[in-house]
C-alpha cells in the first residue's frame, strides 16, 4: 500500500509499542487515553518503582490508591477505575492468568474487552495487536484526521468502517499492522496536527487507496 511505503521511507522503523511486558502494554493502553506517551511513561515508572506492575500488585491497591500512582497520566480517577475494571475482568474470566487471557480466540477476547466499562474499540484493539499479537488494525484520532484531510472519510465514518478499509487492503500481518499504526501516529504528531504542516508531510499529494 502506497501510504505505508511513503511513511516508512520517511520515518523509518518505529519499534512500537515501548513496553517490557504484556501487562505493561495493557496498562499503557488504558493510560494513554487522552494524553501523550511521556505522561504514560511517568505513571508506569511510578508503578514499576513500587513493585506494583503485576496483576497481584495492581489488585492490592484501592482504586483511590491506584489513582495517585497513575496521576501523571491525567484523568487519573477515571483511568484508575477503568484499569481496575480491566484487571477484575482478567481475574474473573481468566483466573488471573494473563497467558490464558492473551491466548483466547480473537473475537472472543475482543468482545470480552469491549464489555469492560471504559474499554472502547481503540483500547481493545491496541491490546489485541500489541499484547496478544493479533492482526487487528487499530484506528485512532490520527487515522481519522489524516484520511479525512485526504478526502477518504468524513465525520460520519465509523471506527468499524475505517478499520475495514485498512484490513480489506492489507494482508493479515501483525507486524505490518503494528508498524503501520505506529507510522500513522508519528505522522499525526509530526505533521497532521490540528494546525497541519502539509507542505512538509510525506503524504502531500497522496490520494486514496487504489
Amino acid at each position: 500500500m502506497e501510504i505505508f511505503e511513503l511513511l516508512s521511507n520517511h520515518f523509518g522503523p518505529q519499534n512500537w509499542w515501548p513496553a517490557e511486558t504484556e501487562l505493561e502494554m495493557i496498562v499503557g493502553a488504558v493510560l494513554t487515553q487522552n494524553t501523550n506517551w511521556k505522561n504514560v511513561e511517568k505513571a508506569i515508572e511510578n508503578l514499576k518503582g513500587k513493585g506494583l506492575l503485576s496483576l497481584k500488585g495492581l489488585r492490592s491497591l484501592a482504586v483511590t490508591e491506584l489513582a495517585q500512582e497513575i496521576r501523571p497520566a491525567g484523568y487519573f480517577n477515571i483511568k484508575a477505575k477503568r484499569l481496575m475494571n480491566l484487571i477484575d475482568f482478567i481475574v474473573a474470566y481468566y483466573q488471573a492468568d494473563l497467558s490464558l487471557f492473551l491466548e483466547d480466540e480473537t473475537q472472543n477476547l475482543r468482545q470480552g474487552l469491549l464489555s469492560v466499562k471504559g474499554v472502547g474499540p481503540e483500547t481493545a484493539d491496541s491490546i489485541l495487536l500489541y499484547a496478544a499479537h493479533r492482526p487487528v488494525f487499530v484506528i485512532d484520532t490520527y487515522t481519522h484526521r489524516i484520511l479525512s484531510r485526504h478526502g477518504m472519510t468524513d465525520d460520519q465514518t465509523t471506527y468499524d468502517e475505517l478499520q475495514k478499509l485498512f484490513m480489506d487492503h492489507l494482508s493479515e500481518d501483525t507486524s505490518l499492522f503494528n508498524e503501520f499504526h505506529a507510522l500513522i501516529v508519528q505522522t499525526g504528531k509530526t505533521y497532521c496536527r490540528r494546525k497541519p504542516l502539509c507542505t512538509r508531510c510525506p503524504l502531500e499529494g497522496w490520494g486514496p487507496f487504489d
